[in-house]
């Protein structure tokens, strides 16, 4: 059986997740943390540039430092030689769930409600990136993952970033990264882009998850693109009626051509949707009424700038901003077909047939342009030249591009050495290590990180390039950089969640030193629920700090007393001041007469904690009932004899005969009286009728007995 192959002598490659146009994604195992983990490999076709290495290097560091539960997690980076090239990867969190983009081709429609609220998960990922200087430049729904809870986590933060450095626009590498029915503005015409630019890509996946399907289609990039420039979206509203007008308010700005009339940061768009979903004002709606524009948003002239309100009538354009150019859209050679589905993410590749020029929308929403109404302006041939250079131009330059990236670099053949493992060990030992590696191995020191590995300690070696048991020139240098302390976790949120769930989720979290629970009695929250954690859920710790659970053991507990032996009314008293119900209805007879009135026994065993409110049933001692003397009257002394068994009592015969066919013609006491049981009745017979005859009187069985 064939091994797995292993990268970085740690992570063994399962079967393939994905596959994209840059990368390939592979279900992994950590063999040191024992966990599964997504594991992006970028394509050897790509890999040969040092400098894109380098820079790719570079922001896969930068996304490993952002750690937010609505991101997908980066662990570590490193190098993997494959037929004597070096191919980056990057190990990343392991995810469970499927993409918007599956979501979205599985016909469902979403309520408005859900996709506003996935939105904001979206846009605390973005505000959090943003703070951290990096700007996604690639949301789309294959990049948005959506987790079996329903969580949204989004993905490839600062892999697009990689395809660039600070001076290079994004249609410079179209034909690695730009989708173009989510390219902004800026983007479409090569502009330098920021934070905004991931705002208006997610107004147009708000949008899509709102109508299913994008603001913008065309048969060609160069045609959707050329309507992000130019041309404005018809409100959502247009294609699905339940969409609000404050809803179509907040989608709108997020797509305003020019950045200065977007949202200005991911909180301000989370806070106006926010804000629709708790029923309050939403900041877009009233900026569009008070420009008298309604729902449809901000209005612009035909070059895409925005114009300003007139309050007597006219609408005034603003004066044109300097270094505005026309569109130069570079679109990808042998384009596939224009969904903008090109995932490097989890799951399957949605790309189009080759040649492909549907936009996976033919249901009547507008093909070829998107075209809005019959009153729209014809757009003149000399735009189309423009964009027909531009796309020959660009076909040149992706040429000696691809040229010079498959181009062999040259240089001579050097001997190769094993680069030797240095995670884990100290700077001085590093060296030695590379020293007994190689002789002419050397080792520099990059900067400090927050090591994802635990078992790496402050100062040892986190990470190194290339790594562990790669083949490298025998005078190479090994970059190592070293461990500023375990990096820091999020705490995820654990109140309300059961024992095993909060558990479960601190394991995923990377937390492990957690102490034994501590139980208290909580009248609202169920049984084994967490009530209180520490830290805090959203404190940013170290992963090996304690964490302290307060879990619930259900209702208030009440130890109950023993009340046996005590008068009914104080047990009474007693069990109801401690919050217990308490029956008193079963009794049971005494011969005692000092224990009548008191408690006999309880249901509940004393120092039994049971809930508040638990209902405790006494028996009562009472005194024993009275037995009534039955009608004994002209009676056959044996019948006399059964009736009085049967009332509990015995007898006496005081006088007259004792035959049992003697008749009974008096007794004492008289019939009707309350006699304690087993008292003896006294008895006065006759003889019986002389012709019925007669026996002499034996003692009957039973109570009573001859008199004598």
């Amino acid at each position: 059986m064939e091994e797995p192959r292993r990268l970085g002598g740690r992570y063994e490659l399962g079967g393939v997740l994905g596959r994209g146009g840059m990368a390939e994604v592979y279900l992994g195992h950590d063999t040191r943390l024992g966990r599964s983990v997504a594991v992006k490999t970028l394509r050897a076709d790509m890999a040969r540039d040092p400098s894109f290495q380098a820079r790719f290097r570079r922001e896969a560091q930068s996304a490993a430092s952002l750690n937010h539960p609505a991101i997908v997690a980066v662990y570590d980076t490193g190098e993997d030689y494959i037929d004597g090239i070096s191919i980056p990867y990057i190990v990343m969190e392991y995810v469970e769930g499927s993409t918007l983009r599956e979501l979205l081709h599985s016909g469902r429609r979403l309520l408005p409600e859900r996709a506003l609220e996935m939105t904001i998960g979206i846009l605390q990922a973005l505000e959090y990136s943003h703070r951290a200087g990096i700007v996604h430049r690639d949301i789309k729904p294959a990049n948005v993952m959506l987790t079996r809870q329903g969580n949204v986590k989004v993905m490839d933060f600062g892999i697009a970033r990689a395809m660039g450095d600070a001076g290079m626009t994004m249609t410079q590498t179209s034909a690695v990264i730009g989708t173009a029915q989510y390219l902004s503005p800026e983007q479409a015409k090569g502009e330098q882009v920021d934070a905004r630019s991931d705002l208006y890509s997610t107004g147009c996946l708000l949008y899509e998850l709102l109508t299913v399907r994008p603001p913008f289609v065309g048969d060609s990039p160069v045609a959707v693109a050329y309507q992000h420039v130019r041309e404005e979206p018809q409100p959502p509203s247009v294609f699905d009626p339940e969409v609000r007008p404050e809803i179509d308010a907040i989608v709108l700005k997020a797509l305003a051509k020019e950045r200065d009339y977007r949202y200005q940061s991911a909180d301000e768009m989370r806070d106006d949707i926010e804000r629709f979903l708790d029923g309050l004002p939403v900041a877009a709606a009233q900026q569009a009424a008070a420009y008298g524009m309604g729902a449809a948003g901000y209005g612009y002239d035909q070059n895409g700038y925005p114009q300003q309100h007139d309050p007597y009538g006219q609408t005034n354009m603003l004066p044109q901003q300097p270094g505005g150019g026309p569109t130069t859209l570079l679109p990808q050679a042998g384009a596939q077909g224009h969904d903008g589905y090109q995932d490097d993410g989890y799951g399957q590749t949605y790309a189009g047939a080759p040649g492909g020029g549907r936009d996976g929308y033919d249901d009547g929403y507008g093909q070829g342009g998107g075209r809005r109404g019959e009153d729209r302006p014809k757009k003149s041939n000399t735009s189309w030249i423009v964009l027909a250079v531009a796309a020959v131009l660009v076909l040149v330059g992706t040429f000696f591009v691809a040229q010079a990236m498959f181009s062999d670099k040259g240089g001579t053949n050097t001997a190769k050495v094993t680069a030797p493992n240095l995670v884990g060990k100290g700077l001085a030992d590093a060296r030695t290590a590379a020293t007994a590696a190689g002789s002419k191995l050397t080792v520099a020191e990059g900067d400090k990180i927050a090591c994802p590995d635990t078992n790496v300690k402050k100062d040892q070696v986190c990470t190194q390039t290339p790594t562990a048991g790669t083949q490298v020139a025998e005078d190479a240098r090994i970059t190592v950089q070293l461990s500023s302390g375990p990096a820091k976790q999020q705490m995820p949120p654990l109140t309300g969640k059961t024992k095993d769930q909060a558990m479960q989720a601190l394991a995923s979290a990377g937390f492990t030193n957690v102490a034994t629970p501590d139980y208290k009695d909580d009248d609202t929250a169920p049984q084994d629920t967490v009530v209180a954690q520490d830290p805090a859920a959203g404190a940013t710790v170290d992963p090996s700090a304690p964490v302290k659970l307060t879990v619930s053991q259900g209702k208030t507990k009440v130890n109950v007393p023993s009340v046996v032996g005590s008068q009914k009314e104080d047990a009474q008293s007693q069990l109801q001041g401690l919050g217990l119900q308490v029956d008193t209805s079963k009794s049971t007879p005494t011969n005692d007469p000092t224990k009548v009135n008191t408690v006999a026994s309880q249901s509940v065993a004393p120092n039994s904690k049971v809930p508040a409110n638990t209902k405790i049933s006494l028996t009562i001692y009472k005194a024993p009932d009275k037995s009534t003397v039955p009608p004994l009257q002209n009676s056959k002394l044996s019948d006399a004899i059964a009736a009085l068994s049967k009332a509990g009592l015995g007898y006496t015969v005081v006088s007259g005969p004792q035959d049992l066919n003697a008749v009974v013609i008096q007794s004492n006491p008289g019939a009707g009286t309350q006699l304690d049981p087993n008292t003896q009745v006294q008895l006065f017979t006759r003889p019986a009728d002389p012709a019925k005859g007669g026996d002499p009187l034996t003692t009957p069985p039973g109570k009573g007995g001859n008199d004598h």
